[in-house]
């Protein structure tokens, strides 16, 4: 049965602190979904705490090249207070990381290897559990931190799943290396599945996640949330197809396929790729990337610019899980879209009913779409678009808040946060090398 039937919850966050545990991740669709998470606690009135764990050994907690790309790319985290944690170098050394979670890891198990780094990112000594009335955390193995966060209290978690992310890891495979034994994919999902279990509600971004694993853990309670991102506006007068994303495995796939099959039959088309996949396609096919090196323009600090000139939206997907947020940033635009059926994974929608979107699952078809792009892209303003509407009723903040806080105050409601008296509680401090950081107050 369904939890998020309430009233109002806006009143009920109000004096609330919710800390939002995640991967510090950025320039992905991932971090905008953690960054439309904590805008909409703010928004019900809500304390929000960030807290960052980094998905790799870093020098120390805090210090590194990765620590420093991260903050740099993320300062649209607006949490009333944010941290970070991480195992380190020395971990390798001075715990069992390289049996446990390295070893592992090059036979291609990802799940182990993360969940093994988590468990030794020590909990920021600064970090005030007991203030704490919600965590909502992000992707399974995040949840060895969350247990540790709630030692001691019946905290209540609310746990995003993104994804199934033994699929992205199978992708993850098939694009890289490593040696047999080969991990299986259902021993990746049984890692992910022993974590989400612990978790007083799993919240799912799509469809079809959201039925995947109400049939996996039957026992758990599960939510159909879509999430939010912010818009982007369209300027008038653009004349560029464009086509972003960030550097993953699903995305090179697409790219590739855009790259090799469609981009030779518009050879005057005016195309501009956006975001780090630039990288991806010149770590894995350096001879395709040259030859294409004059569509890509790299990762961009601010979206908006990406969509200045633009007169349609490519979304060439043929790979992903998980619902696709450069999809919904799309439809947020209001511009005219080209895009394969997938690019609409578990929406529960059929684009072929928006007027400005054309669904072209094969690339001679693909093409001939952009060729006609002038045709497709002069019906009507973005503001007004059936891409905009839909935006507007399924993945606005309002919506996503609303829907945040009527499972929040549930479970509040279910699970008070009790401490224990003060001589029972445990300690907040790391178990493991050194403690984590608090990076500042905002």
């Amino acid at each position: 049965m369904s939890i998020h039937q309430s009233s109002s919850s806006r009143a009920a966050l109000s004096g609330k602190t919710i800390a939002v545990v995640h991967p510090a991740w950025h320039s992905c669709g991932t971090h905008q979904v953690i960054a439309s998470q904590i805008r909409a606690y703010k928004q019900l009135g809500a304390r929000v705490l960030s807290i960052a764990l980094m998905d790799d050994v870093t020098p120390s907690i805090g210090r590194g090249a990765r620590w420093k790309n991260y903050r740099s790319h993320s300062q649209d985290l607006a949490a009333d207070e944010r941290y970070e944690s991480s195992a380190t170098i020395a971990d390798l050394f001075k715990t069992a990381l390289l049996r446990d979670g390295w070893l592992p890891l090059i036979h291609g198990d990802h799940a182990t290897w993360l969940v093994e780094l988590v468990k030794r990112a020590p909990l920021p000594e600064a970090l005030d559990t007991a203030a704490i009335d919600l965590i909502h955390a992000n992707h399974f193995f995040v949840m060895p931190f969350v247990e540790r966060m709630r030692e001691g209290r019946r905290i209540p978690v609310v746990l995003d799943t993104h994804d199934i992310q033994a699929r992205q890891y199978e992708l993850r495979n098939r694009a890289g290396v490593s040696i047999p034994p080969h991990v299986r994919y259902n021993d990746l999902l049984a890692v992910e599945l022993n974590w989400l279990k612990r978790a007083d509600v799993c919240i799912h971004l799509n469809s079809e996640e959201h039925a995947a694993f109400s049939q996996l853990l039957p026992l758990s309670r599960h939510e159909l949330i879509y999430p939010s991102v912010a818009p982007v506006a369209a300027r008038p007068n653009g004349d560029q197809a464009i086509f972003v994303a960030g550097n993953n495995a699903a995305n090179y796939i697409s790219v590739r396929w855009f790259l090799k099959y469609i981009v030779p039959h518009v050879p005057d088309m005016s195309i501009s790729i956006f975001g780090d996949i630039a990288d991806g396609v010149k770590k894995r096919d350096r001879a395709l990337y040259e030859k294409h090196r004059n569509l890509f323009r790299g990762r961009i600090a601010d979206k908006e610019s990406a969509y200045a000139d633009a007169a349609i939206i490519l979304l060439p997907t043929r790979e992903g899980h998980g619902l696709s947020i450069k999809t919904v940033e799309a439809l947020s635009s209001g511009l005219p879209v080209i895009a394969t059926s997938k690019a609409f994974r578990g929406m529960e929608i059929d684009p072929s009913r928006l007027a400005n979107v054309f669904i072209a699952d094969d690339a001679n078809e693909f093409a001939a779409a952009m060729l006609q792009s002038r045709v497709i892209g002069g019906r009507g303003d973005p503001t007004t678009s059936d891409t905009r509407a839909l935006y507007e009723e399924r993945f606005s903040l309002e919506r996503f808040a609303r829907r945040l806080g009527d499972v929040a105050c549930k479970l509040m409601a279910i699970h008070p946060c009790m401490p224990l008296d003060a001589k029972h509680r445990k300690t907040t401090t790391g178990a493991w090398t050194e403690p984590g950081r608090r990076l500042f107050t905002g």
